[in-house]
């Protein structure tokens, strides 16, 4: 009698941890896509000010990340944070706010602002909240300070709607592009050496164990340059007719940033290349890596444009 309760007992933990791990798995699935409809929010035909899709798709991208699953998961306190418990979100937001941050900074010092002109100063203000450190669990908490980020990018579109505008519109000339198509290039690159790394920064081994931290910090990259591709594509809409060929690049990079910032193995398996079990960092490499390329072309493209 106590031998087969106890294999029910433990057939019941292996059942119950089966049943987390799914659960985990399909909603991560599901947290990984923004309902955030741009031609629903900006049907096409409708004028909108410069800057107006561009603000809000990205207040859009951190919202979500707040305000759906289990909010920001990075500094969750030690108890039940994510270094006793599941971590593939929080390394995913951890990439998310990295984007987001460059993707700000670009915005605010390049893409509203020319020569000796002011800052915007909801976008200066918005700056500087995304980059309140992610872990902090206190003193201040990265919550607050990334919904006041988001609050200062609608006041900066509530700005535009203004008649004046009070806020600094976007530039549309497409040769501004290419600080923002650096910047992500830059942190795309990060991202392909992250996954192909065999050994960490003190010089050890990359386990197995450590793999899905680097696949699903990656994935929050591809995340935001997803989602901003589809924005910037809508803001130059009417540059972009004058060139089909940068309109024809920007698509190709969105197509695979989108399959990198969806792609949801059960397990992240490290397997070598003449194995038998997958290797889903060089999985998603092939997708990062071919919009990092698309993305060399597109800032060529960009130099050479008179737009």
């Amino acid at each position: 009698m106590t031998r087969n309760r106890l294999l029910i007992i433990g057939g019941a933990i292996v059942a119950l941890w089966i049943a987390l791990n799914l659960a985990l798995h399909f909603g991560q699935i599901r947290h990984n896509q923004l309902d955030y409809d741009i031609a629903e929010h900006f049907p096409p035909g409708k004028p909108t000010a410069p800057g107006e899709i561009f603000a809000s798709t990205l207040a859009a991208i951190v919202d979500h990340e707040l305000h759906t699953a289990f909010g920001w998961r990075p500094n969750d306190f030690f108890l039940w944070g994510p270094k006793v418990g599941p971590d593939n979100n929080a390394d995913r937001q951890l990439g998310i706010i990295q984007a987001v941050r460059e993707t700000t900074r670009i915005f605010k010092d390049n893409l509203t602002k020319v020569s000796s002109n002011q800052y915007d100063q909801n976008l200066v203000i918005a700056d500087t909240d995304f980059r309140n450190d992610a872990l902090k669990w206190i003193l201040p908490a990265p919550e607050g300070k990334y919904a006041d980020g988001v609050a200062h990018l609608r006041l900066y579109v509530t700005g535009l709607r203004d008649n004046p505008p009070t806020s600094r519109e976007l530039n549309v000339r497409a040769v501004e592009l290419i600080r923002l198509v650096q910047a992500w290039t830059d942190l795309l690159g990060d991202a392909h050496a992250n996954l192909y790394r065999s050994k960490k920064d003190d010089g050890s081994a990359v386990h197995t164990w450590d793999c899905d931290h680097y696949f699903y910090h990656a994935q929050g990259y591809a995340h935001v340059m997803f989602h901003m591709i589809e924005a910037i594509e809508r803001e130059y809409v009417v540059t972009f007719k004058d060139d089909p060929i940068l309109k024809t690049m920007f698509d190709e990079t969105e197509d695979a940033l989108g399959k990198a910032a969806v792609l949801k193995p059960l397990v992240v398996m490290n397997g070598s290349p003449a194995g038998l079990f997958a290797n889903h960092r060089r999985n998603l490499d092939a997708y990062i890596s071919e919009a990092r390329q698309k993305m060399y072309s597109i800032r060529e493209e960009l130099q050479r444009s008179p737009l």
